[in-house]
């Protein structure tokens, strides 16, 4: 479990248990209507936690909204807020590390929810696996009711069994122990059980208490649902016109006579508070009806649940990637000559990209990906020949367009020109992460806003200036032959001299083809760079995201 799963299932706890705090404000407002509407809204709750809003809100991305105009993630402030209180804003670049596990605690958490779940879904098993056994072994007997019944020798109280086919489990006896008016209400509110698909939708309430056993507001749901689901039964058992003490006289004469059963796994007539129960049944206080501004409010509410999640991903998806093609795509450029670099012995590198225009001459097609990209040459992974032939590219946008405009341009030219194909993977590499030695890091200045930059002077020394440990990662990556990550902690960029390199070994060069310092180079840098800044590189192991080349055409298409 890495950090952003840990992130998601906080937020997504997070959005469910204020789901559920409403749920219960609302049925307080409820609380003189009928309890099947209740029931109906904690039904909902329980179904928040197999719905997190970020599977919504991504749905809404997904739908096109060519129309939609660009709004600001300011306009839905509460929607936002509430769908991500636990997640910091941070930068998402299209080739990354992944970051690294915080640590034994989020393993141990989850061996420790391995367990509950294993433990209940053994517990579900072991009950459902007892009633099942009752039911086989059980007679059928003759009654006038949609549903099969059966009689059974056991002890165990009237109840319907299944989902899906439910039948109507009774104790052999009880013929003799309930008077005709309250067996008949009785098998009424057993019935009242079946239409309302009641066992389904405590299945499905299993279902939540099994995967978030851990939260107490889940088995508090599971209690009310059981509460409101018999006391509808009993509301719909009167309004069918049955005597309400006989009624109550046939549910304490169930209760005298048989022992309860496991309302798991089957829906019987003496759930819930019993007194209560007996109480509201014999008072036959008629219930209040929603009226037509009630419903409109509650399906509003309902649909907005629903709706304003996607509605976010939709809105929110024109500051990703919302707007049409024409808006996102890259303009084309107007003229592009892209052929084979011919030979001549001498030395004529050229590497300009300029608002509008992209001059590379003697340049590999594996440089020429990366810099369309943006990716970094140990996330490039592709045949041989990308790194030897040489091209000549010049292309002109034929308006004034930004360098990162060109880059992007340069892309779909080589898709075009190459018949260039390629993908994403995210493969588990050797890496080295930069790390805090002991003692703490050996400088202190602050960077002074401008851009990184470092210099080389006569003794081999290197001035860093306005350097952040990520840029510092970078720089180092070529030098030790793996990438390398910053896990220093460290926030800013700094300015700080060192003496990494002696001048015959060289320095990392910006350029695209940089050959690998020797392991002997490697060993002192390492050893420099700890003596010198108080920072270490340690030798990992992480997932990193990839570009691969799955086919590309050696000769260009004609210009």
């Amino acid at each position: 479990m890495n950090p952003e799963s840990v992130s998601w299932l906080a937020n997504h706890l997070w959005q469910s248990t204020l789901f559920a705090a409403l749920a219960g404000l609302l049925t307080l407002t409820l609380r003189n209507h009928r309890a099947r509407l209740r029931h109906a809204v904690w039904l909902a709750a329980s179904c928040k936690f197999l719905i997190p809003l970020s599977a919504l809100v991504a749905l809404g991305s997904h739908i096109p909204w060519r129309s939609a105009p660009r709004i600001a993630q300011s306009s839905w402030p509460v929607v936002m807020e509430v769908s991500q209180p636990f997640t910091a804003p941070v930068s998402s670049p299209s080739f990354a590390i992944a970051p690294h596990a915080a640590g034994p605690l989020p393993a141990l958490l989850l061996l420790i929810w391995a367990c509950g779940f294993l433990g209940f879904v053994c517990s579900w098993w072991i009950r459902w696996r007892r009633i099942a056994a009752v039911v086989r072994a059980a007679t059928p007997v003759r009654l006038e009711i949609p549903i099969r019944a059966l009689s059974s020798r056991t002890s165990m109280e009237p109840g319907v069994f299944g989902a899906f086919r439910p039948v109507l489990l009774l104790p052999a006896g009880i013929f003799e122990r309930l008077a005709p008016s309250q067996l008949q209400a009785v098998i009424a509110h057993e019935l009242c059980h079946v239409r309302h698909r009641d066992n389904l939708i405590a299945a499905t309430h299993m279902l939540v208490e099994t995967v978030f056993w851990f939260h107490p507001l889940v088995w508090w749901i599971g209690k009310r649902m059981i509460q409101e689901r018999e006391r509808a039964c009993d509301e719909e058992v009167l309004r069918l016109g049955a005597e309400p003490r006989a009624y109550a006289a046939g549910i304490l004469n169930v209760c005298a006579f048989c022992v309860s059963s496991p309302l798991a796994c089957a829906s019987g007539v003496s759930g819930s508070d019993l007194k209560k129960r007996i109480e509201a049944i014999v008072t036959n206080r008629p219930a209040r009806n929603l009226d037509v501004r009630g419903r409109i409010l509650l399906i509003a509410a309902g649909a907005a649940a629903l709706i304003a999640p996607v509605a976010v991903g939709m809105l929110g998806a024109p500051l990703v990637r919302g707007q049409t093609h024409a808006e996102t795509a890259p303009p084309a450029f107007e003229v592009a000559s892209v052929k084979p670099h011919q030979d001549t012995g001498r030395r004529n590198r050229v590497r300009s990209i300029e608002p509008g225009r992209i001059t590379c001459l003697d340049i590999t097609l594996r440089e020429l990906i990366l810099m369309a990209h943006g990716v970094k040459p140990y996330q490039l992974s592709g045949p041989d020949w990308i790194q030897n032939n040489r091209y000549d590219v010049v292309a002109t946008a034929g308006k004034a367009v930004s360098v990162q405009e060109v880059q992007r341009m340069l892309a779909p030219l080589l898709a075009e020109r190459f018949h260039l194909v390629s993908h994403r993977e995210t493969r588990d590499l050797p890496v080295f992460a930069l790390v805090v030695a002991k003692g703490g890091p050996k400088f202190k200045d602050p960077g002074d806003g401008g851009e990184p930059s470092f210099t080389q002077d006569a003794g081999g020394g290197l001035s860093f200036k306005n350097y952040s440990m990520d840029n510092l990662s970078d720089w180092l990556t070529p030098s030790v032959g793996r990438p390398v990550i910053d896990r220093t902690s460290l926030a800013g960029a700094f300015s700080f001299h060192a003496n990494l390199f002696n001048l015959e070994k060289g320095v990392p060069s910006d350029d695209l083809k940089t050959t690998m310092v020797s392991s002997d180079a490697d060993d002192t840098l390492r050893g420099t760079l700890q003596e010198q800044l108080g920072l270490k590189l340690e030798p990992q192991k992480a997932p990193v995201e990839i570009l691969v080349i799955d086919s590309a055409d050696k000769l260009p298409t004609a210009n």
